[in-house]
């Protein structure tokens, strides 16, 4: 008789009935497949919902359903997880290999946060306008490199690359500024054609969910090259992205209005759905919290992102991710880099048993967040960490 199991959600856990994110798992010695956690426990969906379109290596064929088939497999997963499910289809959530649970088609950064953008400006232009004239009138953003984009815990290598001397002529050699973005990134399941750009209002109908990601950044590398034309291998390295896509259904309750956007933006940019996220988030290094980046001060919304970033034209594709940019509040313990955090390397940060500006090899960074559940209490975002390997 085949035995059956009822899985048991801690009280305070951060991924209770109402959260239900995604992933993308390997039992031991087993093939990919897609699962759905539910407290420790993750529920394999191919054989808890019968369907050989979760026995995949990806979300993809998945999500390239559509937003109705979304969720109704999100109430059939509900279900499943109130009743006694098969043993074979439940697993610890520690026995298991997660992967990258989408196979990313493109990726694009932007750069959302006022903090951020203030910051940053104020660090380079200390005697001009900390913001540039077109911030306040367009999301910002700059197309990443999809082939770099990686899942969460894999080990990331110092880049190498050329950097500026005190000479004003460059060198080669190994990034010795090397930074972190603590991001919210969106994860396009429904794509558009060629020459349909998408309404802020259809937002929802086009994006499946949300994962943490850190862009890693090589502030060296980025700013003897991108001059005049932004980042290019100084981002291009390495992005981590977590291994868990919660849905958005499961942010109802994280859903807020957006800070006041002055001057209002051009049409295109503004609509009735309002996709301003309630999300804390929590930047460790090497086990130390330094910082605590508050998501609902973001300026630009996602939906605005995807707007601009489809309005001329452009077409999105199942797997598309693209990211809100580094997240940062106006406190210093508030800031999602350590550029901004040391202040271009001039304000050491305390990590305890040291003070240190940018990341050195053997360094961890661990990235996690909450946001208000439907139902009350909060969901757990699943975390995005990784540690820097010397340079091969």
């Amino acid at each position: 008789m085949n035995s059956r199991v009822r899985i048991e959600i801690p009280e305070d856990s951060g991924f209770g009935l109402t959260h239900l994110p995604y992933c993308v798992f390997r039992p031991r010695g087993g093939e990919p497949r897609v699962g759905a956690r539910v407290g420790e426990s993750i529920i394999d969906l191919a054989v808890a919902l019968d369907d050989p379109m979760f026995a995949q290596p990806s979300l993809n064929a998945f999500m390239t359903q559509g937003p109705q088939c979304w969720r109704e497999v999100r109430e059939r997963v509900h279900a499943a997880a109130e009743s006694e499910l098969p043993a074979a289809a439940v697993h610890s959530v520690q026995a298991v290999r997660v992967d990258l649970p989408i196979e990313v088609a493109d990726y694009v950064d932007f750069y959302a946060s006022l903090d951020h953008a203030t910051a940053m400006g104020r660090i380079f232009r200390p005697d001009g306008e900390a913001l540039l004239p077109n911030w306040r009138h367009l999301p910002v953003g700059y197309h990443g490199r999809s082939g770099t984009v990686v899942v969460s815990g894999t080990e990331i290598t110092r880049p190498r690359g050329q950097t500026r001397t005190s000479a004003g002529t460059p060198e080669f050699g190994p990034s010795r500024r090397l930074d972190i973005e603590a991001e919210l990134g969106f994860v396009v399941g429904a794509g558009s054609a060629l020459g349909i750009p998408i309404r802020t209002e259809d937002f929802a109908e086009h994006v499946f969910g949300v994962a943490l990601v850190n862009d890693w950044s090589a502030r060296d590398i980025q700013g003897w090259e991108a001059q005049p034309l932004g980042p290019f291998l100084g981002k291009s390295f390495a992005t981590s992205v977590s291994a868990w896509v919660t849905p958005l259904d499961a942010l109802a309750a994280a859903r807020i209005p957006l800070p006041a956007q002055d001057p209002e933006p051009l049409p295109y940019l503004t609509g009735s759905g309002a996709w301003g996220l309630d999300i804390d988030l929590r930047v460790d290094w090497n086990g130390q919290r330094v910082s605590t980046p508050p998501y609902r001060r973001m300026y630009w919304s996602p939906a605005q992102m995807l707007a601009h970033m489809t309005v001329n034209g452009a077409s999105t594709r199942t797997g598309d991710l693209f990211a809100s940019g580094t997240i940062s509040g106006a406190e210093r313990d508030e800031r999602g880099s350590f550029m901004e955090m040391s202040w271009n390397g001039t304000e050491p940060i305390d990590l305890g048993d040291a003070k240190r500006t940018f990341l050195e090899d053997g360094d961890e960074v661990s990235i996690t967040a909450s946001a208000p559940a439907v139902g009350g209490g909060r969901l757990t975002l699943g975390e995005v960490r990784g540690r820097i390997l010397p340079v091969r």
